[in-house]
């Protein structure tokens, strides 16, 4: 059952990672390339009926993990205290830039909610990057200092925003550290293009042929910190080499991520705009299912060796309680999908004008 709700955790995930990604896409393209009031209201038309829908997988994955790992949510919830609480402040931001700039038709009311919503929606891009790459790099499990473990319970831990070496390696490491942010600066050159390719499929225009001119230096740069990332996080304990050796059938993931890393260049002039936005969601998809399946069965490690590292196996629910829990989630799942499918095919197409208003 452990397994099952595992890969149910990931699924809900990227699940929310590809479709409030291209929101947090769309907000940076809003910040960084839509330069006139149309383009800007272009990009909002794009996103409008959706990004609200898109964040319940978030709230539903909270709940999930919390039903099935209550250990990992328990020890993660309070040791990353301070960034969730960035973070929480930035999701109120960039849902206040979306509803409120254009309630008062003068510029002065106007531009500080845009820059707020294109902020946000980078650093909220950024933050979940480096969220992203410290469950990948590990924390300090129990608060290890001379080999003596500071908190009375084992898996507490307190990670401050920096450590002064920087480095992903020491024992005590930051929130931030180049390794992470290499991982945040991936998640925001991934959600630019993801989110550009949104837009490209959702709307038209000129503003579409300029957001097919900017792939191609957004997708040189996503490949260098690629390249980096990569080669760091074969090098840190959480990598399971040995997973790879003993099941080839793992290699898929990180080809289907190739293939869709590719399709995200190749289909940027396509007038087939549905290929590109399917190229960066399998590679988005088949990145992360890359990322954990090399940490399985750990689900955050522990940078230090007295302490072990979380599993599937040591944070779980009782095996009574996840079957129960199991047959709910099918029932909200369901739920879910029905909406889902309703406003897709409500706002299927090109959103024009007319879609401006929800």
């Amino acid at each position: 059952m452990e397994i099952t709700w595992y890969v149910i955790v990931c699924f809900m995930l990227v699940m929310y990672i590809v479709l409030d990604g291209f929101d947090f896409g769309a907000g940076i393209i809003h910040l960084l390339f839509a330069k006139t009031d149309e383009e800007k209201k272009q990009v909002m038309r794009a996103i409008g009926p959706f990004w609200d829908g898109n964040e319940v997988w978030l709230v539903a994955t909270g709940g999930v993990l919390f039903a099935a790992f209550p250990t990992l949510y328990a020890s993660a919830f309070s040791g990353f205290y301070l960034p969730l609480i960035f973070i929480l402040w930035l999701f109120i931001f960039r849902a206040l830039g979306i509803e409120f700039t254009y309630l008062i038709n003068h510029e002065l009311w106007i531009k500080p909610w845009q820059k707020g919503f294109g902020i946000s929606s980078l650093l909220l891009a950024l933050f979940f990057g480096i969220a992203f790459g410290n469950i990948i790099r590990g924390v300090n499990l129990g608060g290890v200092e001379n080999g003596i473990a500071q908190f009375k319970h084992q898996y507490s831990f307190f990670t401050p925003l920096w450590d002064s070496s920087f480095s992903p390696f020491a024992e005590r490491p930051g929130v931030i550290d180049w390794f992470t942010l290499t991982i945040g600066l991936v998640a925001v050159l991934t959600l630019i293009i993801h989110g550009a390719y949104w837009i490209i499929l959702k709307t038209e225009g000129d503003f579409v042929k300029n957001l097919q001119s900017k792939i191609l230096p957004l997708w040189i740069a996503l490949l260098v910190f690629i390249l980096i990332s990569l080669f760091a996080f074969m090098a840190m304990k959480s990598f399971n080499k040995e997973l790879f050796a003993q099941h080839p059938s793992a290699y898929l993931l990180p080809f289907m991520a190739l293939l869709g890393f590719i399709g995200m260049l190749l289909f940027a002039k396509s007038n087939k705009h549905w290929l590109g936005f399917t190229s960066s969601t399998l590679f988005i998809i088949s990145g992360i299912g890359s990322a954990v399946t090399a940490m399985f069965p750990v689900v955050l490690p522990s940078t230090n060796s007295q302490v072990p590292s979380l599993t599937i196996y040591n944070t779980s629910s009782e095996t009574y309680g996840l079957q129960v829990g199991l047959v709910w989630w099918v029932i909200a799942f369901v739920l879910i999908l029905v909406y889902f499918t309703y406003v897709h095919r409500v706002y299927k197409g090109k959103l024009t004008e007319k879609h401006d208003h929800h």
